[in-house]
């Protein structure tokens, strides 16, 4: 299994939640007052009999009119019609917009040739316009044109991959236990974005169920510690893939 960080950099985002590209080397967080600052860090992950896209990031093209995301998987050596499986852990704007990209005034499918995986609570509601996290042209350009799994609860998708409802950040988020060559990687979505919610015990206020997220993150990070899981870290600043060590009842999270 080889597992590729497709990162898609930093970003502000204000109560209007829209993402604005934020470079640290010239741009003052002081300008953006009331911004939570994120980076965003989607995966491409190969195994024997799988190329899987791991959320799919905010669908922010570069200057020749090419999705970011796909301009990554082809630095990897791939097409993005070769991946053909794309798992969701939820469908925030900031996890799901490359789902689909704009050609001649419409959206079509990113991942064309792609089983997605979504829990089926997460793409009912993705339809409600509830939310403003939510974008629902993006899930209407998909349905009908992809292949579309929509799981419920607990499960094995197929040997090496399971799935599992958390509920935590919003109430149908998932996370994905991957075994695969020998080796076993967790991707936690935003129940477990980045090293550091590991290392500081805090309740967030950007999360459904802050609390339950705060005790997801403790067990999740005991089974990586302690059983050798691998960990996807989505909104990671820097370090994106990380074994975590538990010392004293203490985290911390090393390079892979």
């Amino acid at each position: 299994m080889k597992i590729y960080p497709l990162s898609e950099g930093s970003y502000s985002v204000d109560a209007s939640k829209k993402f604005i590209p934020f470079n640290p080397e010239i741009d003052n967080y002081r300008d953006r007052p009331g911004s939570l600052f994120i980076h965003v860090n989607p995966f491409l992950v190969e195994t024997a009999n799988e190329l899987m896209v791991l959320d799919t990031g905010l669908g922010y093209k570069d200057t020749r009119d090419e999705l970011n995301i796909h301009q990554h998987i082809r630095n990897h050596g791939f097409d993005p019609e070769d991946v053909s499986l794309v798992l969701m852990s939820h469908l925030h704007y900031d996890h799901s917009g490359g789902l689909v990209v704009e050609r001649n005034g419409k959206l079509i499918p990113s991942f064309p040739n792609a089983r997605h995986i979504i829990q089926r609570g997460e793409w009912d509601f993705g339809f409600t316009g509830k939310s403003s996290s939510y974008h629902k042209e993006i899930f209407e350009a998909l349905k009908g044109n992809v292949t579309l799994e929509l799981v419920d609860g607990n499960g094995t998708l197929q040997e090496g991959i399971r799935y599992e409802l958390s509920g935590g950040h919003c109430p149908y988020h998932q996370v994905f236990w991957l075994e695969s060559e020998g080796l076993k990687v967790f991707f936690g979505g935003d129940e477990l974005p980045e090293p550091e919610q590991l290392i500081r015990k805090f309740i967030a206020k950007y999360d459904y169920d802050g609390r339950k997220s705060m005790q997801l993150r403790e067990e999740y990070g005991k089974i990586a510690a302690e059983q050798g899981w691998t960990c996807l870290f989505y909104h990671a600043k820097t370090l994106c893939v990380g074994n975590v060590v538990l010392q004293d009842d203490h985290f911390k999270v090393e390079p892979a």
